[in-house]
């Protein structure tokens, strides 16, 4: 139980960083396999992301001198999407932190536009939840 609760961690907090993963597909795996109690399962899947856009949200802050180098994690052209973003609509933006494509440029964008953490933190951990209890319910028939 413990390695799988682990697993679900990590991939859940790589898949909210710049990184390729998919922690839905693992999310699911591990309920269909009864590895661990659900509470649980959703429990790791939801503070490993909202820890990985943390990281995120931190790189963004410590770094945003460093845009369009070839070195930082998002292209200038996401960055510049995400930021506009989150120029119109402010912290409210974070609620789509859990949809693809968009939301870890927009955890990013957080750090860039000097988001108070607490209140980052706040928002993207409620919609990371959100989006895994959904997960949790589609997988079991329930939604």
């Amino acid at each position: 139980m413990i390695l799988s609760l682990l697993s679900l961690f990590g991939i859940s907090f790589l898949a909210a960083t710049l990184l390729p993963a998919q922690s839905e597909f693992a999310l699911v795996g591990l309920i269909y396999a009864e590895t661990a109690p659900l509470g649980l399962l959703v429990f790791a899947a939801s503070l490993g992301n909202t820890l990985g856009s943390a990281v995120n949200w931190a790189i963004g802050r410590a770094v945003a001198q460093g845009r369009g180098k070839s070195w930082f994690p998002v292209s200038p052209e996401k960055l510049d999407r995400a930021s506009e973003w989150y120029r119109r609509y402010g912290r409210w933006s974070l609620l789509l932190s859990w949809a693809p494509f968009i939301g870890d440029p927009l955890t990013l964008a957080a750090g860039v536009m000097r988001e108070p953490f607490w209140r980052f933190l706040v928002v993207v951990a409620i919609t990371k939840t959100g989006r895994y209890v959904v997960v949790a319910m589609i997988a079991l028939g329930i939604f």
